[in-house]
């Protein structure tokens, strides 16, 4: 028998909002992102906000994130991690930071689960003082670029499971006897694979299941950050969609 641990969400879960979104916005300082494709990813995170995210949709974020980085070089992705770290944290949610220690101050150690890049999840968690990370991972040829291939499972749904299991064999793990936290039904395979899941802020379908299953739930996400997010939100699609207009009147 493994030790137990605590498996926790990123997005709308240790955080508000999409880790995702903060990359997108320093990638389009950095020119790997343009501002018509940021414009698109903000209006795709105000529907996230408001409404969660579909499978459907989190795959064609990933396949255009990989057509993106096909041929960028893995250092210059390394090089944006403090500019990233410094957008995520001001949003990681102190109630959250307060239940990661106290699962550590019970022994238990605590990871973040998340279909984020594996390297941007492993940073993360050293700087919240967490015992490691589990991301996405993108292949890398030998000249030191990112092929626009996966380096093992997408670590979503099933996904997320795949790599749990992978870790807790490697790190004498016992799930059964594991937390998980999550914010979305689409974490439902990652929160049925421990023994102990927690519904954070949850979606309404995610709330409904909690409720039938006698989970726990944590809600203390006010209204009024929500909105303030949201309009920030809001704010950075209009911007980047007045500079896209700017430059077509330019070149007309």
């Amino acid at each position: 028998m493994g030790r137990a641990a605590a498996f926790f969400d990123l997005d709308k879960t240790l955080m508000a909002g999409s880790s995702g979104m903060q990359f997108a916005r320093v990638a389009t300082q950095q020119g790997i992102v343009s501002r018509r494709q940021l414009a698109r990813w903000a209006a795709e995170h105000l529907r996230y906000r408001l409404r969660g995210t579909t499978d459907e949709r989190t795959v064609d974020v990933l396949k255009v994130a990989r057509e993106l980085i096909k041929g960028v070089p893995a250092k210059a992705i390394a090089r944006m991690e403090p500019e990233v770290m410094a957008e995520i944290l001001p949003r990681v949610y102190p109630q959250m930071l307060a239940e990661m220690h106290a699962h550590q101050d019970a022994g238990r150690p605590t990871f973040i689960v998340s279909a984020a890049g594996n390297d941007i999840v492993e940073s993360l968690a050293r700087v919240l003082g967490m015992d490691g990370g589990i991301g996405t991972r993108y292949e890398v040829d030998d000249a030191g670029n990112f092929t626009g291939r996966l380096d093992g499972p997408f670590v979503y749904g099933p996904g997320k499971v795949e790599a749990m299991e992978a870790f807790a064999a490697r790190h004498e793990i016992d799930l059964a006897e594991s937390y998980a936290y999550s914010d979305s039904l689409s974490d439902l395979p990652m929160l049925r694979a421990v023994g102990n899941p927690v519904a954070v802020n949850p979606d309404p379908p995610l709330a409904e299941l909690a409720r039938e299953e006698d989970w726990q739930v944590l809600r203390f996400e006010r209204l009024g950050r929500r909105l303030i997010a949201l309009g920030v939100t809001v704010f950075a699609t209009a911007a980047a969609t007045g500079a896209a207009r700017h430059r077509r009147r330019n070149r007309s």
